[in-house]
């Protein structure tokens, strides 16, 4: 069909603009005052502490998102509180290792 509607996302270009627009515009936090129902807090763990980088990953933050999206939009204050650096974690069960073998 003919239509004046782009047909590119253009993410590159787009998605600052829109991320400005939710700044400027204060989206997100003027969502989060007008919510007046209970806290809702999601913990999420490290990223990938577990081996390396997968799909499975990425589902997981997705779902993640979905979840607070979902909260925010049942008028509960959401507040998400990013994973802990456990990038030492690798290092010291190898250095814990290599020590029960000597």
């Amino acid at each position: 069909p003919k239509t004046n509607f782009n047909q590119r996302a253009n993410a590159v270009v787009r998605e600052p603009e829109i991320q400005a627009f939710w700044d400027t515009e204060g989206i997100y936090e003027a969502a989060f005052k007008e919510n007046t129902g209970p806290t809702f807090t999601l913990h999420d763990g490290p990223p990938y502490a577990n081996g390396d980088l997968h799909i499975g990953h990425a589902l997981n933050k997705i779902l993640k998102d979905f979840i607070n999206r979902y909260r925010i939009l049942t008028n509960r204050k959401v507040k998400f509180v990013p994973g802990w650096d456990c990038h030492g974690l690798p290092i010291e069960l190898k250095v814990l290792q290599s020590m029960k073998s000597s």
